[in-house]
């Protein structure tokens, strides 16, 4: 067991949670909690788990194969809650692969539905977003390299494990990859408060992206000139706008709206 903060390995934990570098460097990000424990470790993305000794007692008591063919950990209470970047740690942090992906296998399918982000910084909204995504049926995510990351420990407890099943890649131009999406025939529909088009009155095509830009700024014009269209969303009182993740849902929603009732037809 080890009981100890000073141990190297709870100080790598420690290190993953906090520096974007170490989690590129080693190629592994940190799951917290036991949900995202077990998706890691039945999709085989798990590396070594950290467990208190109360944990592991209360799941092999009914289980005693629950922790069988995994590197794992035994750690005190103490240890858990330094290396946590959680108030009240579940009591089991996971080192897990990070999974890549290219942009021209997100792009190239026969039915696609992507979201892009330009300069999304907020964790809390990412991870939001992406669990959205997955519900939603959107196919996978495009983000501009300044957006936050997607390892990010406020992003990852946000999705809720869809982590593991949404397609993503960071975009070095994000303009250019506008314009290969666009390419390969897929119509890209830009959140835009400038907008004349209300975003839910036309027919959204089976290939389409929705294009979401920064939380305070919104997009950039570069990025909506490359467009097929702006949408706006419409609203009463004085909102002036919607958070990025609120207005992503919607849209996101109206496209799987659609698809619906193109499937019910069908």
């Amino acid at each position: 067991m080890i009981s100890s903060t000073s141990n190297p390995q709870i100080k790598n934990l420690i290190q993953l949670q906090a520096r974007h570098k170490e989690r590129q460097e080693q190629n592994a990000f940190v799951a917290e909690g036991i949900k995202m424990f077990e998706e890691a470790r039945d999709g085989g993305h798990l590396i070594k788990a950290y467990v208190t000794e109360e944990l592991y007692e209360e799941k092999t008591r009914n289980n005693t194969d629950y922790f069988k063919g995994i590197s794992y950990e035994t750690v005190t209470e103490q240890v858990m809650k330094a290396a946590s970047d959680t108030l009240t740690p579940q009591g089991v942090l996971a080192v897990v692969r990070r999974k890549e992906y290219e942009l021209a296998e997100i792009v190239n399918k026969t039915d696609v539905n992507l979201l892009l982000l330009e300069d999304l910084r907020d964790p809390g909204n990412l991870g939001t977003i992406i669990r959205t995504a997955e519900g939603a049926g959107m196919t996978g995510i495009v983000l501009s390299q300044s957006s936050v990351d997607i390892y990010n420990p406020k992003v990852i407890r946000a999705t809720m494990g869809a982590i593991f099943r949404m397609p993503f890649v960071y975009v070095k131009d994000f303009y250019l990859a506008l314009k290969e999406i666009k390419a390969a025939g897929i119509e890209v529909y830009a959140a835009h408060l400038k907008a004349a088009v209300e975003y839910d009155s036309f027919s959204y095509p089976k290939k389409s992206a929705i294009l979401i830009g920064n939380e305070a700024k919104g997009l950039s014009e570069e990025a909506a000139a490359l467009s097929t269209c702006n949408v706006i969303i419409p609203m009463e009182g004085k909102v002036e706008s919607l958070n990025a993740g609120v207005a992503a849902a919607l849209l996101m929603y109206e496209i799987y709206r659609q698809k619906r009732n193109r499937l019910e037809k069908d």
